[in-house]
């Protein structure tokens, strides 16, 4: 789930999309008004009675379809869908691969994204963003009996499992770790409960997902990093009135309890807050 930390959307995808939104009409945008200086997008939303929403579909536990061919779930699809409620109106999903996401944003194809979207600086120059629904640190996992293992200097001279294209594979790195990349999670996972390594760094929303289908995996968070990622909605610039609306919306749902529950039924924790 790291490669959501940071994409770099290509001149031609976004070019390509662009051109299909102009050629598609005016009435396929979500908030084609809004392109003539005045911020009409919750506007937009509440006279067309939907809340147009690109999300993956293929992104478990977050935007998935039940058993591979049925209805999309998921815990972004269930929190877009009662931020919609509280709109009052209902929430339209288009799947759309990630590699293409941001650049059909920008092309105002959809109000916006719902996909575990980190927030960085990169992003927040060019994108408008809600109230975090996701707040995760990077944990260190190792095995339940091991005590050796309690904070990321302790990792010095420790072997760890990575993928090579995760930020944590770094950060194992300057921890002293001496890493043996592997593809992904999966891998390295097993690598671990094998006794191969003897630890694995990764976000713990993943080690969550994880313990919750495998919980007697013989695993356990044996530290956390101070610095936690943000996951929110995206929404292109300028959409101000729809962003302060979900926000509001959210606020809502983290008072009366939902987001917690969503949170839980996924994770077994509250990771909203």
């Amino acid at each position: 789930m790291n490669r959501r930390r940071f994409a770099a959307v290509g001149l031609a995808a976004a070019i390509t999309l662009a051109l299909g939104a102009c050629s598609s009409g005016a009435g396929s945008s979500p908030s084609s008004s809004s392109s003539g200086g005045a911020d009409t997008s919750l506007s937009d939303v509440q006279s067309k009675g939907e809340l147009v929403v690109a999300t993956e579909g293929t992104y478990k536990p977050f935007t998935y379809h039940e058993g591979g061919s049925g209805s999309l779930t998921g815990y972004d699809v269930e929190i877009a869908k009662a931020v919609a409620a509280k709109l009052g109106v209902k929430a339209t999903f288009r799947e759309t691969q990630f590699d293409g996401i941001f650049a059909g944003l920008e092309a105002k194809r959809f109000d916006m994204i719902a996909n575990q979207i980190s927030i960085n600086p990169e992003r927040s120059a060019k994108y408008d963003f809600s109230t975090p629904y996701t707040i995760s640190p990077g944990v260190i996992v190792t095995k339940a009996d091991d005590n050796s293992i309690t904070s990321f200097d302790s990792l010095k001279g420790k072997t760890t499992a990575q993928s090579l294209t995760s930020n944590y594979y770094k950060l194992a790195q300057q921890s002293g770790a001496n890493v043996q990349a592997v593809e992904g999670w999966a891998q390295a996972i097993a690598l671990l409960r094998q006794g191969r390594v003897d630890a694995v760094v990764n976000d713990k929303l993943t080690y969550l997902d994880y313990t919750k289908t495998n919980p007697n995996a013989g695993l356990k968070i044996a530290a956390e990093t101070a610095d936690k990622s943000k996951n929110a909605f995206a929404f292109h610039k300028g959409a101000t009135a729809l962003v302060k609306a979900v926000d509001k919306a959210l606020a809502d749902l983290q008072s009366d309890g939902t987001l917690t529950k969503i949170s839980m039924k996924y994770f077994g924790a509250d990771v909203s807050k």
